[in-house]
């Protein structure tokens, strides 16, 4: 953070030339997973929840950064998707069908949610530039995206440190977001899920449920893999599994370059491999594992729909066509945590999230909408109970936060006050034959074998370099 600088400041200082608004100290260019000033709307004061104090009024103008266009633009507008529901439900309306670039305003009695919705593409220089303008030209109160682990990186050491502008990160889930001293910060915050949230369920329950002693690790060459491939490794070690072997392979490898990492992983004597790999380079790692009979378990985390219909038609491929739940249990598919499929909750919320959502979209909600309702749900939330419409303010009220309302039920996510990431259950499935109308992939998540409650999901405090 620069020191007291205010946001106004650096915005002036940037228009200026006389801030550095350039890559130093940034990391990469890569694509990652499968992340204020008020500007004269007008605030109020106060608790503003029935306790005594002023109602806000005024407006909110939210920068929403994520990729809209090109081979993962599923990953942007399903996290819009899941925005728009969680500002919508907070104020009984249906949502807003957007999935392009543009400004959507949800009005809600004297305060207006402007949303300046920009495309981020894939990429940590896309994100960084629509990040600056968002913050120097159209002067938003708080930003909300990627889906890319190291353009959150990049938006964070380049645009909300250096204005102070708060940031709600989402759905990129590298643990080090909130985690990594040089990142996490009082302005930064997550609702979505994280690769240790995934480590933690999974991989606790693999270890405890199955009869996996020795697995071998696979990852893609950059942030999302390497944090799933740490992440996993120190939670498999502490349960008494021995990691054989670890290997990263660049993204979208080919189908055949994996066998001579399946075959190290036989060599080494291994009774299971973990993949972390998104949508690119998943299916490849799928395809070769079963395809191989190598005799070793697949295990990881449930994807979006556009994986996971990648990872059914590969159960097709090599299973047939009529490939029972049995057969993917025989071929030793799974289990997989998830962060979140529409059919994993019972409750009144999310019953009424996946009945707007579907009609709104044409889909059932997917693997990163609740986290993404839930960050709409907390802004709301804090702008009700503070009072107030200003992104210095709404941030205070969202440390500490218990989110009320969300998919996975009321209370269901809690801001840790050590480093702004929300707490919240995840679930453990096997793949079973798809057959639900609103999803176009050959598999669905079945009914969860285990619940592993959220105080049990997210790294404490002294598991992280952050202390907020």
């Amino acid at each position: 953070m620069v020191g007291d600088q205010t946001r106004r400041q650096w915005i002036k200082a940037a228009a200026a030339g006389t801030v550095g608004l350039g890559v130093a100290g940034c990391t990469g260019n890569g694509d990652g997973d499968g992340n204020g000033d008020d500007t004269g709307t007008g605030t109020a004061t106060g608790t503003g929840d029935g306790a005594g104090g002023a109602a806000a009024e005024g407006t909110v103008r939210i920068g929403v950064m994520q990729p809209l266009t090109g081979g993962v633009q599923y990953y942007g507008q399903q996290s819009l998707w899941g925005f728009l529901s969680g500002l919508a439900y907070k104020h009984d309306q249906e949502p807003p069908d957007v999935s392009t670039a543009g400004t959507e305003t949800i009005e809600a009695g004297d305060v207006t949610y402007e949303l300046v919705v920009e495309n981020s593409e894939f990429s940590a220089d896309t994100a960084q530039t629509v990040a600056q303008d968002l913050v120097l030209d159209q002067e938003v109160d708080m930003l909300f995206g990627v889906a890319s682990s190291d353009a959150a990186r990049r938006v964070i050491e380049t645009v909300v440190l250096e204005a102070n502008v708060p940031y709600v990160a989402g759905p990129a889930a590298s643990a080090g977001i909130t985690s990594d001293a040089d990142l996490c910060n009082e302005l930064v915050f997550r609702a979505s899920e994280n690769t240790a949230m995934d480590a933690r369920s999974g991989g606790r329950y693999v270890a405890r449920e199955t009869d996996v002693e020795r697995v071998f690790i696979m990852a893609a060459d950059y942030s999302f893999g390497r944090a799933v491939a740490e992440n996993y490794r120190a939670v498999l070690e502490s349960e008494g599994i021995e990691i054989v072997g670890e290997r990263f392979v660049p993204r979208q490898t080919e189908a055949g370059e994996f066998e001579g990492l399946y075959s190290n992983a036989v060599e080494a004597n291994a009774d299971a491999v973990i993949g972390g790999f998104t949508v690119q380079t998943l299916p490849a790692f799928l395809q070769t594992g079963l395809a191989g009979d190598y005799g070793l378990r697949m295990f990881g985390g449930f994807a979006t729909e556009i994986s996971t219909a990648a990872v059914g038609g590969v159960a097709q491929n090599v299973l047939g066509e009529d490939f029972t739940a049995q057969d993917i249990r025989d071929a030793k598919l799974g289990p997989f945590t998830t962060r979140y499929h529409w059919n994993q909750y019972d409750n009144e919320i999310n019953d009424a999230f996946v009945d707007s959502y579907t009609s709104t979209y044409g889909k059932v909600p997917d693997l990163f909408t609740s986290g993404t309702f839930a960050a709409a749900s907390s802004i709301v939330q804090a702008v009700e109970a503070g009072g107030s419409t200003d992104g210095a303010d709404i941030a205070a009220e969202m440390r500490g936060m218990t989110v009320a309302e969300t998919p996975k039920g009321t209370d269901a996510y809690a801001y840790q006050e050590y480093n702004n990431q929300a707490r919240s259950e995840m679930t453990v499935a096997y793949p079973v034959p798809n057959d639900e109308a609103n999803w176009e992939a050959p598999i669905k998540p079945g009914e969860p074998l285990a619940r592993i409650s959220a105080d049990r999901t997210t790294l404490s405090d002294d598991e992280t370099d952050c202390s907020l």
